[in-house]
C-alpha cells in the first residue's frame, strides 16, 4: 500500500471512524501513523475522546498513532494571510490597501476552502518523514472531488501566468536600454521567482497522488449514497486517480430467527434491501468490497473502534514513497 491513504464519501457516511480504525490498525501493525481530519462535523477529537489541533498529537494509549485536526475556515484565514504578506513585500504600499480589500473579498469566494486546504494536504505529505503512513480523513465528495483536480487545473494556470511575465519582463528589458545595456531584471524578479515555487509545489502534489497515495470511498447501502459514490469512482478515473476499493458502512444487523415482533419484521425488510444494494455494488462496481461494517449500538470508539479496524481488508504495510 502506497504510504498516503484517502477516505473520501458523502457526508454522514462514516468516514472519520472508518479512517481512524484503518489509522489504528496501521499503529498497532507497527506503522508510524498519523491521522489527519478536515471534516469538523465528525472529528478525530470525538473518535479518540482527546482533544486535537492542527498540529499531530499522539494519540492516548496508542504506540505509533499521532492525530491532527485541521479547521477549513482557521486554514483559509491563514493561506490568505500568508498571501497577503507575500504580496505585501512585493508591491509599493499604494498598493497594499487594495491587496487587503481583494483578500476580504477572495474569503469567501469559491475555491478559497479547497485551495487552502490542499495547500496544507500536500504540505502535510512533503514533511512526512516521521511516518510510514499518513491516512487522510476528508471532507464531503464534492469537496474532495474539487480538491483533488487542483494539481491539473494550476499547473496550466501558473504556466500561463509565468509566460504572460516572462513576457512582459522580456519588454521591459527592452525598452529600459541605458548607456547600450539592456536593463536585466527577469533572473531577480521576486513574482516570477514565487510563480517558479508554486509551480514545483503542484508539480509535487499531482505526482504524489497520482504515485504515492490510495483512495478508498466511504458507503451506506442506500441509493443516494450509491449514486454518489459512483459519480465519484467517475470523477477520480477522470483525473486518473484510481479508486482502490469501498466500505460500506452502517449495514443493519439481522434479528434472530426466533423474533417475529414489528421491529424484527423491519430488520429482515432493511437488511434484505441493503442486500441488494450490496450485491449491485459487487456486480456492477469496479472497485472492490473491502469491508463490510454493521451499525454499532453505541459510539464507535475504544474497544468497538478496535473491532471495526479489524472488519477493514486494507493492507497495512507500507511501501516507500515516490516523491517524498
Amino acid at each position: 500500500m502506497e504510504p498516503f491513504v484517502f477516505f473520501g464519501g458523502k457526508g454522514g457516511v462514516g468516514k472519520t471512524t472508518v479512517s481512524c480504525a484503518y489509522a489504528l490498525r496501521c499503529a498497532r501493525d507497527g506503522q508510524r501513523t498519523l491521522v489527519v481530519s478536515t471534516d469538523p462535523a465528525h472529528s478525530v477529537t470525538d473518535v479518540f475522546d482527546q482533544p486535537f489541533d492542527d498540529s499531530p498529537q499522539p494519540v492516548d494509549g496508542v504506540d505509533g498513532l499521532d492525530a491532527m485536526q485541521i479547521d477549513p475556515e482557521d486554514e483559509v484565514t491563514r493561506h490568505l494571510d500568508e498571501i497577503r504578506q507575500d504580496l505585501s513585500e512585493q508591491v509599493s504600499a499604494s498598493m497594499v490597501n487594495e491587496i487587503n480589500r481583494q483578500l476580504e473579498m477572495a474569503h469567501g469566494t469559491p475555491g478559497a476552502y479547497e485551495s487552502a486546504l490542499f495547500d496544507r494536504f500536500v504540505d502535510v505529505m512533503r514533511n512526512s518523514e516521521p511516518y510510514d503512513r499518513v491516512v487522510f480523513d476528508t471532507s464531503p465528495t464534492g469537496s474532495t472531488l474539487r480538491l483533488l483536480g487542483l494539481p491539473e487545473l494550476l499547473e496550466g494556470w501558473i504556466d500561463r501566468l509565468m509566460y504572460k511575465r516572462r513576457t512582459s519582463i522580456d519588454l521591459f528589458e527592452k525598452a529600459a536600454v541605458g548607456n547600450n545595456e539592456p536593463r536585466r531584471v527577469m533572473e531577480g524578479d521576486p513574482v516570477l521567482a514565487r510563480l517558479e515555487e508554486r509551480k514545483e509545489f503542484f508539480e509535487f502534489a499531482g505526482a504524489a497522488l497520482h504515485d504515492d497515495a490510495a483512495f478508498f470511498l466511504v458507503l451506506n447501502p442506500d441509493e443516494l449514497s450509491l449514486n454518489e459514490t459512483e459519480r465519484a469512482i467517475e470523477n477520480l478515473q477522470e483525473k486518473d486517480l484510481e479508486v482502490r476499493g469501498l466500505v460500506a458502512n452502517k449495514l443493519t444487523p439481522s434479528p434472530g430467527p426466533d423474533e417475529n415482533g414489528r421491529g424484527a419484521r423491519y430488520l429482515r425488510e432493511r437488511v434484505a434491501t441493503e442486500d441488494e444494494r450490496l450485491e449491485t455494488i459487487r456486480t456492477t462496481f469496479e472497485p472492490p468490497l473491502v469491508a463490510e461494517i454493521g451499525w454499532r449500538s453505541s459510539e464507535v470508539k475504544g474497544d468497538l473502534l478496535d473491532d471495526v479496524a479489524a472488519e477493514l481488508d486494507i493492507e497495512t504495510a507500507v511501501e516507500p514513497p515516490t516523491h517524498v
